[in-house]
């Protein structure tokens, strides 16, 4: 399975989606906005970076573009519940793999987990 980075200010969010993730055998760990992302992704190697879009500190925008400099090969998938935060992520497709519209299922969260993990590169 996958080692899984998930940012959200929201606690019932993001403690949701580390559980739901966890319970389908995936590492999990969690981050209440994305400078505290940050700081996990200069400590431990990460197969996904899951995070919101609007948060304090640091927007999951400025993360995403933080964590593509620091580590290229990270996938990244991001979600938001307003409509303005997923135009800004426009922008962003070759950085980004997708945009998860809140509020989603959890067959709607796996089935995004499920590809943007199959979009990594694979190892030759």
């Amino acid at each position: 399975m996958a080692r899984i980075l998930v940012s959200d200010d929201d606690d019932s969010v993001r403690g949701l989606v580390c559980r739901a993730l966890a319970l389908d055998g995936h590492e999990v760990e969690g981050a209440c906005d994305g400078a505290e992302a940050l700081e996990a992704l200069g400590r431990t190697d990460y197969d996904l970076l899951l995070s919101d879009i609007r948060m304090p500190v640091m927007d999951g925008i400025a993360l995403a573009l933080a964590a593509a400099r620091e580590r290229p090969n990270l996938v990244i998938l991001l979600m938001t519940g307003f409509a303005d935060q997923r135009e800004r992520a426009a922008g962003l497709d070759a950085l980004i793999h997708d945009v998860l519209t809140k509020p989603f299922g959890l067959s709607g969260l796996r089935a995004a987990v499920t590809a943007a993990l199959g979009s990594r590169p694979v190892a030759v």
